[in-house]
This record gives C-alpha cells, sequence and structure tokens, in this order.
C-alpha cells in the first residue's frame, strides 16, 4: 500500500511507501522538493500542509516549532504520511532532479585555506559522469554508515575537464570525520561519496537582482554559482557578502577579486565581526547579513541565495522579509548544519 503525495501549485505528485519519509520517497522519485540537512534540524523542507495526515519523527523545535505544527505546517524530511497528503511547496523544480549515485573518490589534494579550512579535491571515476547544480552537496559515507555534507564549490561544468570535486571544510575539533582530514589524511585516501543532494542552487529562469550571503565556509556553494554565471554568460546584476569573524576567514578574497575583473555586474562586500587591530582591517564590520540591509532597505525586487551558520541564515530570512519586504519564496538557502546541531 502507497501513498500518494500531491505538491501545489505545480501539480506534480508522487507515491511514498508506509513509514517513508515524504522527502525522501520525492528524492526517491526524482521530484525536487527543497531541503538542506535531511534530519529535521534546519528547517529548510518546511511547508504546508493542505490535506491529509503527517506523522513526524524526531526534530529540532526551532526547524518546526509546536505553534508551526498546530498552524498546519510538516516537514517532509521527517515527516511521514499516514494518508494520501497534499503539500504546498512552491520551489519545486521543473526539471526534477539528477540521479544520485555513490560512488568512490580518490583524494587528489589537501591545501589549508585558513588555520581552519582545509581545501579538499577529490577525483572522480573517469568512467562515470556526476551530474550536480551549482549550489548542491554530496554526502560522505564514513565506515560506520554516519554521513558527513559538504557542498561542491567548483561548477558543473568542471566535470568535462577532469572529473572531480572541490570542497571546502571547517575543522570541527573533535570531529568524526573532520579530524581525520585534518590529521590522517592523505593523497591518493579513498573516500565513499553520494549525491547530489540539496534544493539550493540558482534559478536561472529569473532576472531578478541577486543577494549572494555567505558566512565562513558557506562560500563554497556561493563559489560554485559564481563559477557557474560566469560560465553561463549571466549577466543579472549580483552583490556577494561574504562574513567572517577576521579577514583570515574570507579565504578565497583574492578568487573573488580576480572573477570580478570578468564579470562587471559582481559587486563583492567582505564583513568581518571580530577585528583586532593586528588584523588592520579597512573594510565593513559587524553582522554580515546586516550589512545588505544597511546597503538594500527594500530587497522586495530581490532574490536572496544565503549560505552558512544557521544563525546567520536564520537571521538573515527573518529580517530581510520582515524589515525590506522580501518575498520569503524568494529566499533560497543552505544551512551548514553540523553533527552536533543535529544532536
Amino acid at each position: 500500500m502507497t501513498f500518494t503525495i500531491s505538491v501545489q501549485p505545480s501539480g506534480r505528485a508522487f507515491t511514498a511507501n508506509p513509514e517513508e519519509a515524504i522527502l525522501a520517497a520525492g528524492i526517491r522519485q526524482g521530484i525536487g522538493l527543497p531541503y538542506g540537512c535531511k534530519d529535521g534540524a534546519c528547517g529548510s523542507c518546511k511547508c504546508k500542509l493542505v490535506s491529509g495526515t503527517v506523522v513526524h519523527g524526531p526534530h529540532q523545535a526551532k526547524a518546526l516549532s509546536a505553534e508551526e505544527e498546530a498552524a498546519g505546517y510538516v516537514l517532509t524530511c521527517c515527516g511521514v504520511a499516514h494518508s494520501d497528503v497534499v503539500i504546498e511547496s512552491r520551489q519545486v523544480t521543473e526539471l526534477g532532479a539528477f540521479p544520485i549515485k555513490k560512488m568512490p573518490a580518490r583524494v587528489n589534494s589537501l591545501t589549508r585555506a585558513s588555520h581552519d579550512v582545509m581545501v579538499l579535491r577529490l577525483q572522480l571515476p573517469a568512467s562515470d559522469t556526476f551530474q550536480y547544480r551549482a549550489g548542491q552537496y554530496v554526502e560522505f559515507i564514513l565506515r560506520d554508515g554516519d554521513r558527513r555534507s559538504y557542498s561542491m564549490a567548483n561548477a558543473p561544468h568542471t566535470q568535462t575537464e577532469v572529473p572531480g570535486l572541490e570542497l571546502h571544510l571547517r575543522h570541527m575539533p573533535g570531529g568524526k570525520f573532520t579530524d581525520q582530514v585534518f590529521s590522517t589524511m592523505k593523497e591518493k585516501d579513498i573516500l565513499r561519496i553520494e549525491g547530489p543532494f540539496g534544493s539550493f542552487f540558482l534559478r536561472e529562469d529569473s532576472d531578478k537582482p541577486m543577494i549572494l550571503l555567505a558566512s565562513g565556509t558557506g562560500f563554497a556553494p556561493i563559489k560554485a554559482i559564481v563559477e557557474h554565471m560566469r560560465f553561463k554568460g549571466i549577466t543579472r546584476p549580483a552583490t556577494l557578502y561574504w562574513g567572517g569573524r577576521r579577514p583570515a576567514d574570507l579565504y578565497q578574497s583574492d578568487w573573488i577579486e580576480a572573477q570580478l575583473a570578468a564579470m562587471p555586474n559582481l559587486k563583492y562586500v567582505p564583513v568581518v565581526s571580530d577585528a583586532q587591530p593586528e588584523d588592520a582591517w579597512t573594510g565593513r564590520t559587524g553582522f554580515v547579513h546586516r550589512a545588505v540591509l544597511e546597503d538594500h532597505a527594500d530587497l522586495s525586487g530581490f532574490e536572496v541565495y544565503a549560505c552558512g551558520a544557521p544563525i546567520v541564515v536564520e537571521s538573515a530570512k527573518r529580517d530581510y522579509v520582515a524589515q525590506a519586504g522580501l518575498p520569503e519564496e524568494f529566499f533560497f538557502a543552505d544551512s551548514f548544519t553540523s553533527a552536533a546541531d543535529k544532536v
């Protein structure tokens, strides 16, 4: 017995097995529902339940509060249909999704970008094509079955040259995966990955000006989007705001500066929240999401692509909608929830 999940306003439909999360069923059938962490921690998959019965598994109150659940909202990542269901979700992609694959990946290089950021380059099997959208992520499958998610920092067109991925990993001391990356991992090691996942990618059917908002290694998927825009000749006005505690946290500013020369419609605003005298920082200071509001009191005609720490993404969405008139459906985000955030 299966249940039918219908999505408004797109009119798309798919089936879910008993005890199967709605999101997992959608991914399995190539339906591009919005989501981020898949673990009930980020709230990116939250949508309105129009009809039917959905029972939730464990999730965090910040992702779906009791008040929101009472008002008829559900998390598709941990919500299981107990009847035919109709949901309202505005970010369903018409193109569907690229096939999700498991594959081995060989460590090509490990490069320190800052004291706590490693740029990991992986070589993929030449015999297999790996398709994804700029902004999506892969999951590393660890030996005990645990998973860790990291966004591709290189655009999809780079796969036609040498199949491989660039990932930016921040060291989480005590972290099961990043401790290994920063200590024992070496070139030619073989890792297992699965992907692509995520609904964070550029909506190319729009001509709205864009705010690209990144905190820390949330820059990785934004970098992929900028690379993709340059490759495709997309000339929509875009301003990239990148925030870090110290200037060294903006570990690829030189790369961005190099893009500006070739992309006249791209602007860059680096923001530092905790500059010290020895930094000799003369740029913008404060919270990166507030810098956007200082420059744009009215966001009603924009699209925002935000990526990074959950507190930054959540604050940005709340303030841009409430204070600057951004329509909620034009805020696209990938909240970098760590394993600790998901507990």
